[in-house]
């Protein structure tokens, strides 16, 4: 399918602005860069109240913002890892994209502030992640949620994260998570498939710059080998929680995250995978725009309505 016109729009007024891919830029650099992404997205949602609090992580106190919408609880519960890289992005560019999910999908959203790279390298973001997810699952009442129906999710490397925190959650027994949202997730970083060759260049996320992340991210490539880095590693995918993956055409992340679909559903997991055609890496938080965004909001609105559902 030919690229969406409003994308091609957006990355040709990037190109004529001479924004710099990633790889090319200081961490510094990439960090500015990321919050530009805040005047790409949509005025924000209405939901009922934001929180904002820290919480225990792995190794010292972490931020999390805490989106309640409207509606009688108790309420299912999403724990949300932002994109970028595990070096760039936060809370703030996250903010939108949060009240956004949390007003679409009737859910509370609880987004967390896991430690970055390169300053901390592999796991320190899974393990910030992993303890977030049980903070929520033990004080979900306390802000109106339902512990017993908790979900994950996560766009790029929050994603990874969500998938990670799932394998997780399963090793270690706990807690029990009952939908994961996986938004073009990266899950191997030994990929070489096709989607990486084709859509290397020219829009927006190159296959450059996941391996500048990717170095950041990891202590040595050795680590690329672990399954809580690289979750389509993992020698076993069974016992998971049903997932929606998102995949967009014209991203080197496409494969991979197709990949782990279907590895899911080889291990017997439900999974629900979806190809947006035009699309691009990073669509999930340009909700103002790329109209198709909302395509995206409705599929993993309907999912978690359907997967955390009163049972």
């Amino acid at each position: 399918m030919a690229l969406d016109p409003q994308t091609q729009g957006l990355l040709e007024a990037m190109q004529d602005q001479g924004m710099k891919s990633f790889e090319q830029m200081s961490v510094s650099e990439a960090r500015d860069a990321a919050m530009a992404f805040r005047g790409l997205q949509a005025e924000p949602a209405a939901v009922a109240a934001v929180h904002d609090r820290t919480i225990p992580g792995a190794d010292g106190e972490l931020p999390i913002r805490i989106f309640v919408p409207g509606g009688e609880g108790p309420l299912p519960v999403l724990t949300y890892f932002h994109g970028g890289g595990w070096v760039i992005g936060n809370l703030e560019v996250a903010d939108k994209p949060c009240r956004a999910l949390a007003a679409a999908s009737g859910a509370i959203v609880v987004a967390t502030q896991y430690r970055m790279a390169p300053e901390t390298k592999f796991p320190g973001a899974v393990d910030d992640c992993y303890a977030a997810l049980q903070w929520v699952a033990a004080n979900a009442a306390e802000f109106g949620g339902d512990p017993s129906r908790l979900g994950v999710i996560g766009d790029s490397a929050g994603a990874n994260l969500a998938a990670v925190v799932a394998l997780k959650a399963r090793d270690e027994g706990g807690p029990r998570i009952r939908a994961q949202v996986l938004t073009y997730p990266v899950t191997d970083a030994t990929s070489d498939l096709p989607s990486r060759r084709e859509n290397a260049e020219g829009y927006l996320l190159t296959a450059g710059s996941m391996d500048w992340f990717w170095r950041h991210y990891l202590r040595e490539p050795g680590d690329g080998k672990n399954p809580y880095a690289s979750p389509l590693l993992a020698a076993d995918h069974s016992g998971l929680p049903p997932a929606l993956v998102l995949t967009m055409e014209f991203d080197p992340l496409r494969d991979e995250g197709e990949a782990y679909a279907e590895k899911l559903k080889a291990a017997g997991v439900p999974v629900t995978l979806q190809r947006y055609d035009g699309l691009i890496h990073g669509t999930y938080w340009m909700t103002a725009a790329i109209e198709r965004s909302g395509e995206l909001y409705r599929a993993i609105a309907e999912f978690v309505r359907s997967e955390l559902a009163v049972q």
